[in-house]
């Protein structure tokens, strides 16, 4: 029973996550994308990456909603959160300016918490890929039939 209520209630907060950064990029597009293009990594993909990051985060959500992609989601999710924690690490050490294209609450975030806010959901996701494919979790799992002849 564990084994499937704990990567779905990882999934809900993936799809909490993701669909509020989604609707409020979406919301108030002008100013994300004003940001993404002051960015100094995103400057030459700032016109495709507007678009991708919340239609990214909104499919994303949509896989984990349906159980048969739910892992495929989770593995989806931890790249994205590992593709947003690099970018700030990057901005933080490398970069003079230090653009904030994050949405609602997370922009009154600053990157320190913002950084370890991220490493939470892909230590999350993580733990939910870990235990939807332990052995009897996944949904077409077969018992080793050498075990039974035994």
């Amino acid at each position: 029973m564990k084994k499937t209520i704990i990567p779905e209630i990882i999934s809900y907060l993936f799809i909490l996550l993701f669909s509020y950064a989604a609707m409020s990029k979406l919301f108030d597009f002008e100013r994300f994308s004003l940001q993404v293009g002051q960015s100094p990594i995103l400057t030459p993909f700032a016109k495709w990456v507007v678009w991708m990051v919340p239609a990214s985060e909104i499919l994303i959500s949509i896989m984990l909603v349906i159980p048969s992609s739910r892992l495929a989601g989770l593995y989806a999710s931890f790249s994205l959160m590992v593709m947003f924690t690099t970018y700030i690490f990057l901005i933080q050490h490398f970069s003079e300016v230090v653009p904030c294209s994050c949405g609602g609450i997370l922009q009154s975030m600053g990157w320190t918490p913002h950084f370890f806010f991220n490493i939470f959901f892909i230590l999350l996701a993580i733990s939910g890929i870990l235990i939807s494919t332990s052995k009897g979790c996944t949904p077409n799992y077969q018992p080793d039939q050498t075990i039974l002849l035994q």
